[in-house]
């Protein structure tokens, strides 16, 4: 019966969304346009090149990555100063956008990393990929990119430690790790030239070089991983990993896709003049502001260097845009959808507060410096 009475509300509230559908609003319309250009540009920048090898790496990395050696380094029985120091620095090599950390965050929690480093991994991945340092310092100068690059460092650090005091995950009673790994018998050479080829796809697309140089390289790479999964590993191996591949694809994508809608519809609804004004001076209330604006929007690299750019240029201060900068990958509207659905509504309301908080200070700090 409850579940009946379910589907009338959603019913009748589909019934009064569409009946009462402003469609003869220009603004309406303009958020709704909005919204599928947005998807457009996702799907044809990010799905194919970005997302797609994210989810074959983090499918390899719960089938082939051994869990002794994530809990050695990652977990919380590990020395602080090494899982943290790890975590902080390890997605620096990964590409182009934030949504690219989202599989790769949900499988080294799956496989055993602790609250705090996985934490850690997923703030410092987005912000610090060579691709986004380097379009940083280029575009907006090497202040902004170092500060960005280190206080994204040091703050995913503060937020996994925060965190972890907050959420104090008892590891010896705790049913995070009681996964069994099944030891797989392939080479350490193939082994890393497969996670190469795989990272290298994701290296190769945020280059800036000839298009047709990089689709080709793109290719071999590919190439290459495929060839490794057809002629070196057993059937079983391939089925699950292509099982753990999908399993993370049928997850995220969704979210992610409905995410970017919702963020492209409410664009238009923010006057760029009154954002330009409430950020213009590096105060308290202008950092927080940029930093909840960042957490509402979707941010890639290939978007939000030329944004700031265009916004430092009409009067934004160099604080706001050093804490949208920390803020948006982050807690981008389509990552918050996704990170709920792995750590829960408790944990990822505490991570969305902290990382404002810690966004706020960093450019506060860093527009009265500089």
């Amino acid at each position: 019966m409850k579940k009946e009475i379910n589907i009338f509300i959603v019913l009748i509230s589909l019934f009064l969304l569409f009946y009462f559908m402003p469609t003869s609003s220009a603004l309406f319309t303009g958020a709704i346009l909005s919204s599928f250009q947005l998807l457009h540009e996702y799907a044809r920048q990010h799905v194919l090149t970005c997302l797609v090898p994210a989810f074959f790496i983090a499918g390899a990395i719960s089938v082939f990555v051994k869990k002794d050696f994530i809990l050695r380094y990652l977990s919380g029985q590990a020395k602080k100063y090494v899982s943290y120091s790890l975590a902080s620095i390890s997605g620096s090599i990964l590409a182009v956008c934030s949504c690219t950390i989202l599989p790769l965050f949900a499988s080294i929690r799956k496989r055993g990393a602790g609250l705090g480093p996985a934490i850690t991994f997923l703030f410092s991945g987005p912000a610090i990929n060579i691709a986004a340092i380097f379009l940083t310092v280029s575009v907006l100068g090497m202040k902004i990119g170092l500060a960005r690059a280190i206080s994204a460092i040091s703050l995913s650090i503060l937020v996994g430690l925060s965190m972890q005091a907050i959420f104090r995950e008892k590891v010896e009673q705790g049913g995070l790790f009681t996964e069994e790994y099944k030891e797989i018998k392939i080479g350490k050479k193939v082994l890393v030239i497969f996670f190469v080829a795989m990272v290298g796809v994701l290296i190769v697309n945020g280059l800036q070089i000839d298009k047709l140089i990089k689709f080709a390289l793109i290719g071999l790479l590919a190439l290459i991983t495929t060839g490794i999964a057809i002629f070196k590993f057993s059937q079983e191996t391939t089925k699950e990993w292509l099982r753990e591949t999908w399993s993370f694809t049928k997850m995220l994508l969704p979210i992610l896709f409905i995410g970017v809608f919702v963020a492209g519809f409410i664009m238009p609804f923010l006057p760029q003049e009154l954002i330009q004004k409430i950020v213009g001076s590096n105060s308290v209330f202008g950092n927080l502001i940029s930093a909840i604006f960042g957490a509402f929007m979707y941010f890639s690299t290939l978007t939000e260097i030329p944004i700031l750019q265009a916004l430092i240029t009409k009067g934004m201060s160099q604080g706001p845009a050093l804490a949208l900068l920390l803020a948006g990958p982050s807690l981008s509207l389509p990552n918050m959808l996704v990170i709920r659905k792995v750590l829960g509504t408790k944990k990822t309301a505490v991570y969305i507060l902290l990382v404002i908080f810690y966004s706020t200070v960093a450019g506060l700090i860093f527009g009265n410096f500089f």
